[in-house]
């Protein structure tokens, strides 16, 4: 049960959660949908990210949360498979690089040093890199606030449209 009070309503918790305060419920669904828009950064990079962070914030829903009109473009069952210890995966550099970007960015950020970013540098241009830190900070700080506030519904709100 959510930690403060939900107003009754159509969409669900989260939605109404955002009606508390709409001017900022508008500008956070925006950001949602221009993160799970047409992005530079690949779909199965970006899913590993994802995923990555979704386990960190221990998000049951962003753990559940599948896309399968991504599954042309290599995003399947199997890419989250070893999200959690990616030398056991097939994963790029450029996943395994968004994995533990996702995860010193929620777990040791100061460690987010120039050798990481030379590595950085290396596979993605410095759009991507400004794409997939949006990205990342965009799950960790509205999975943390959903499970601050105990918001049930809490990422059943990402749109799956234009993946």
């Amino acid at each position: 049960m959510a930690r403060i009070t939900v107003p009754e309503g159509e969409g669900g918790e989260l939605i109404q959660v955002w009606s508390l305060s709409p001017e900022l419920g508008a500008a956070v669904g925006a950001l949602s949908a221009a993160v799970y828009g047409d992005r530079l950064v690949t779909p199965r990079v970006r899913e590993v990210a994802r995923m990555r962070i979704a386990q960190i914030n221990g998000c049951n829903v962003c753990l559940a949360w599948r896309f399968p009109e991504m599954a042309d473009r290599g995003v399947t069952e199997a890419l989250y498979e070893h999200v959690d210890d990616p030398e056991a995966g097939d994963y790029s550099t450029q996943e395994r690089l968004a994995i533990e970007y996702a995860e010193k960015f929620a777990l040791d950020h100061r460690s987010l040093d120039d050798e990481f970013f030379t590595r950085m540098r290396a596979e993605f241009t410095d759009a991507e890199i400004l794409e997939l830190t949006a990205m990342i900070g965009e799950w960790l700080a509205f999975g943390r606030l959903n499970a601050v506030l105990d918001v049930a519904e809490a990422c059943a709100w990402a749109p799956s449209a234009s993946v």
